[in-house]
């Protein structure tokens, strides 16, 4: 044998060696984990809230070959659904293409209770909590600061983990004693008289004024104060 076959056959076993140790292996965990970090990267989560990101179990059956190239991803049209299908190939002599669907759940924070609440029960920090929710299970507004409705009062009997709403309580209720306050640039005047409907923080409420029976209209503060400017 010539040295020059020698010196081909020598090479030739050398790059087969070469690209089977250069080979990456691959099993479902991996595959997953790196479909979960692309989509991750790649699609924005909701302001103030949260993506909880959920690939599907590979088919047992399926064998992950060896990849001699690092692995591309992409998902390959627009999504704006809970569900993508990440596209991965292996690009080597060898190809192979894997679509891996991909589930997003939207998280945005919610007021709930905690517990069961009666009608007429005080809301404060003992008995609403914040926590995260489908936003494709929310029904109508919710809300999400817990300051702007400490001390209001529920208008009904409030389930457990059930999203909070506007119409779930009132910061001012029909028939509540309130402190009218009259305020311009130069005077202010302060009396008291009764709400006539429910509202919340920064509604406008009717209001009888118990000194002069005047029925005049505000805006709820705070402070539970019917602020007339």
């Amino acid at each position: 044998m010539s040295k020059l076959t020698i010196f081909i056959t020598i090479l030739f076993i050398s790059l087969c060696h070469c690209a089977l140790v250069t080979a990456q292996n691959y099993d479902s965990e991996i595959i997953k984990n790196l479909a979960k970090a692309y989509v991750e990267k790649n699609i924005t989560a909701p302001k103030r809230g949260k993506m909880v990101i959920t690939p599907a179990d590979i088919d047992p059956r399926i064998i992950i070959k060896p990849c001699q190239t690092p692995l591309v991803l992409n998902i390959p049209e627009n999504n704006s659904s809970r569900n993508v299908n990440v596209k991965i190939s292996c690009d080597d002599s060898a190809s192979w293409v894997l679509y891996l669907p991909v589930r997003i759940e939207t998280q945005v924070p919610v007021l709930v209770p905690n517990q069961s609440i009666g009608k007429g029960s005080i809301l404060d920090h003992s008995n609403i909590v914040l926590t995260y929710v489908d936003q494709f299970e929310l029904r109508g507004e919710s809300l999400n600061n817990i300051d702007e409705i400490i001390g209001a009062k529920a208008k009904r009997r409030l389930s457990k983990d059930k999203p909070l709403s506007p119409r779930s309580f009132c910061m001012v209720c029909r028939g509540d004693n309130v402190e009218i306050i009259a305020k311009s640039e130069i005077f202010m005047i302060q009396t008291e008289g009764v709400a006539l409907k429910d509202a919340n923080v920064g509604e406008q409420i009717r209001v009888k004024n118990n000194r002069s029976g005047r029925i005049v209209v505000g805006t709820v503060n705070p402070d539970h104060k019917v602020i007339i400017n």
